[in-house]
């Protein structure tokens, strides 16, 4: 059973950065493909960005492209979400994801994901 578990959220001023961290269970980090997705209330769960296993692959929605950065440390099992330049907009719960089997093509999809965390909740205050 894999449990992943994030951290880092809170309030946060627009225009401020804030890092949300997810740490893997139960398996071998670097066998996973991680991504991160994001729900506002009322609306559905959306692709954030993405990184595959090896690193040599990241994908990242329009709306957080040239904002917001997906890394991954292998020797400490976590992968990061470094958020800048936020935006109210940006006000949700932020989950972490994991894959198994995952392509280029696929990263960006929900349904691509073998588990999920229980999600951090990031506020972006104007």
């Amino acid at each position: 059973q894999v449990q992943l578990v994030e951290s880092g959220g809170g309030l946060v001023q627009a225009g401020g950065s804030r890092r949300l961290s997810c740490a893997p269970s139960g398996r071998t980090f670097s066998s996973y493909h991680m991504g991160w997705f994001r729900q506002a209330p009322g609306k559905e769960r959306q692709f954030v960005a993405a990184k595959s296993r090896s690193g040599d692959t990241t994908a990242y929605s329009d709306s957080v492209k040239g904002r917001f950065t997906i890394s991954r440390d292998n020797a400490k099992n976590t992968v990061y979400l470094q958020m800048n330049s936020l935006k109210p907009e940006d006000t949700a719960v932020y989950y972490c994801a994991a894959a198994l089997d995952i392509t280029a093509a696929t990263m960006i999809l929900r349904t691509s994901y073998d588990y999920w965390g229980q999600g951090t909740q990031v506020t972006v205050s104007s």
